[in-house]
């Protein structure tokens, strides 16, 4: 057998047999889906937060009745401290029923109600729930007032929520 190709067998075994024997596994990112009524809102923003946290999370949001697109209020709400939702859209949560989390995050009562069941595995459903800010009625700043008030609680029960259950996984 010639020398080139006995190293083109046996370097790829070589290599393979070295990245195990450094003990270093590859790195699998946690799932994570935040779950409302219309995903426009707080999903989103929910969704933003934990995304602007990690690397280390695939964050996914959905709705189990998905509006036509993201709340304006919610994106500027986010803007304000950093966080860009403006590409989002809202999704159906049946496009995600057969996938598999870790962790499967209600932000609203009606969701929490209405969960279905997931054939994909689900190692965590929790609820952290939160007025619907899309229901503030008044002007634009009277709105936008409500939307930063459920950000800011957003951010608040979702990074003691991270630091003390999700963080822990990373």
């Amino acid at each position: 057998m010639s020398k080139l190709i006995r190293r083109s067998i046996w370097l790829p075994l070589l290599l393979a047999g070295m990245s195990t024997m450094s003990g270093q596994e590859p790195t699998k990112k946690v799932r994570v889906l935040i779950l409302c009524t219309g995903n426009s809102a707080r999903s989103q923003m929910s969704a933003g937060f934990l995304q602007s946290w990690s690397s280390s999370l695939d964050v996914y949001s959905a709705g189990t009745n998905p509006s036509p697109r993201v709340n304006p209020f919610a994106i500027k709400a986010m803007q304000e401290v950093g966080v860009d939702i403006s590409g989002g859209h809202p999704k159906s949560v049946s496009q995600f029923l057969g996938q598999s989390f870790d962790y499967v995050i209600t932000v609203c009562d009606d969701a929490d109600k209405n969960c279905p069941n997931f054939r994909g595995k689900v190692g965590k459903r929790v609820h952290i729930g939160f007025p619907d800010p899309a229901k503030a009625t008044g002007t634009d700043e009277q709105k936008l007032t409500v939307f930063r008030t459920t950000r800011d609680d957003i951010r608040k029960r979702f990074r003691e929520y991270f630091d003390a259950e999700i963080s822990k996984r990373l």
